[in-house]
């Protein structure tokens, strides 16, 4: 059976929560704002705003009106597995 395709998406959130775990965002980092993150990153700001819904709904990071997004736990082992959306897309 092959391996089911990820979105871009995902394989953002993933990136990033990689980067919490091994403490390259810690704690109370801020991450780049939207659009240095589509240049960072080279996929389009949509993406990378479902990355970050992606990371909100995982405990990653909280984002604050007019200030940013900021991590704020670490992955755990009852998060959901890399490369799995924590909702189906409608």
């Amino acid at each position: 059976m092959s391996e089911l395709p990820r979105y871009e998406y995902v394989k953002l959130a993933d990136a990033i929560a990689a980067d919490i775990a091994v403490g390259k965002l810690p704690q109370g980092a801020a991450l780049p704002g939207e659009r240095a993150m589509t240049d960072l990153y080279r996929v389009s700001i949509g993406t990378v705003r479902r990355a970050i819904v992606e990371l909100r709904k995982r405990g990653l990071v909280a984002t604050l009106p007019a200030k940013g997004t900021y991590v704020i736990g670490t992955p755990s082992d009852d998060a959901p597995e890399e490369g799995q959306a924590t909702e189906p897309d409608a």
